[in-house]
């Protein structure tokens, strides 16, 4: 799968447009695929692991419904939107529609959200926080976007914010292989011509608000930030009801000098590799052997779970910290060199990963994550015997 952003590099894409202003994107893709069928979505919405919901509207007022689903038949043919969360978490081919647009880092990725509507559905007026590209797929969907400002926005249903209606800067319909990027903060409605599926591949970043909560809660759970202050060197005071600023100056170094590299990067690399969603792991570890790795490396590639969330920081990689799915793995120094691979490579293949494969701490720690259903074997069958040469 390739991407065409209109001729222009991903350089210029984020120099231009980038969190600055909206983009239709003709033929971003050509020959695009959907990813899934309509049918298969319907039944990925009947598991309750997956988050999904309906909207539409009932006599004049929106209704949003969430799954699991046991049946659509009740909603017609028209005016009706079936949206699926995280659908990287379950169906493989996702991820490469994600990684046309990794000159976005994965620390900012949110999930690929996929929309399936009958004629007339969509969710209504509405303003995102968070950076999307609309891919469409099967059928056509008009979109109107409006420009970024004060807009009133509403409840219109417990679960959906509305906005109040704008005049449009876009007026568009997408065809198959069309996108539409949008950047936070910009209105838009889209409404479906035809029955349709769309895919949005989202980036958002958590609000300082959300991550100084649960930096509260990992100081907390791990003991840290206990240190008092200390002023030996107080000068004396006539005002007992002030806070001078030398005290303010004190008070302030004692909340951003607890916040050094080590500790943003321990906090921040857990926090940010959770799933929001629940990911297609086993329900108990698998009982996979060394050997077993090793033998079906011979065969196939390990392949990572779509919506696990590794990532390593510049600051520590060096010395073998590694983040995947909200804990920290530390491995030996001399193991480190793995670690961009296993963050950056959906893929990974024998030769690829010969250079650790003879250390014994690394096919543990790989055997280890392979059980977890972290990586896995496209054919692999746990009741299969291991491959012989």
């Amino acid at each position: 799968m390739q991407l065409d952003i209109n001729g222009l590099t991903p350089a210029q894409f984020l120099a231009e447009y980038w969190q600055k202003k909206p983009l239709v994107i003709r033929q971003g893709f050509s020959h695009f695929q959907d990813l899934v069928s309509p049918e298969a979505l319907a039944g990925l919405a009947m598991d309750e692991l997956v988050e999904s919901r309906r909207v539409y509207q009932q006599e004049g007022q929106w209704q949003a419904e969430f799954g699991p689903f046991e049946s659509y038949d009740h909603l017609g043919e028209k005016d009706w939107t079936l949206i699926v969360q995280a659908l990287n978490n379950w169906i493989p081919d996702a991820e490469a529609l994600i990684q046309c647009f990794d000159f976005i880092p994965r620390w900012r990725l949110d999930d690929v959200m996929v929309s399936f509507a009958t004629p007339g559905g969509g969710v209504g007026p509405h303003i995102d926080l968070y950076d999307v590209f609309i891919c469409q797929g099967s059928g056509r969907r008009r979109w109107r976007v409006g420009n970024i400002g004060p807009h009133k926005q509403f409840v219109a249903h417990p679960a959906l914010l509305h906005t109040e209606s704008f005049e449009p800067i876009i007026d568009t319909e997408l065809l198959p292989g069309d996108i539409l990027y949008l950047p936070p903060g910009f209105p838009h409605e889209g409404i479906t011509l035809e029955q349709s599926l769309s895919f949005s591949v989202g980036y958002r970043t958590a609000s300082a608000k959300e991550m100084v909560g649960a930096l509260a809660d990992h100081l907390s759970e791990q003991d840290l930030g206990v240190q008092q202050i200390s002023d030996p060197d107080r000068a004396l005071s006539n005002r007992s009801g002030c806070v001078d600023n030398t005290d303010l100056a004190r008070l302030r170094s004692q909340l951003t000098n607890m916040l050094s590299d080590e500790l943003v990067s321990e906090f921040t690399g857990r926090y940010l590799t959770q799933s929001k969603c629940a990911l297609d792991l086993p329900d108990e570890p698998l009982d996979i052997t060394q050997t077993e790795v090793l033998a079906w490396l011979d065969e196939q590639p390990l392949i990572r779970l779509g919506g696990l969330r590794c990532l390593y920081f510049d600051v520590n990689v060096a010395e073998g910290a590694v983040y995947i799915n909200g804990d920290k793995y530390q491995l030996a120094v001399e193991l480190a060199a793995v670690i961009p691979l296993l963050c950056n490579v959906n893929q990974l293949d024998k030769m690829a990963l010969a250079p650790w494969l003879t250390s014994p701490a690394f096919l543990i720690q790989l055997t280890e994550w392979v059980n977890l259903g972290y990586w896995y074997f496209d054919d692999f069958d746990a009741d299969d015997e291991a491959p012989i040469d």
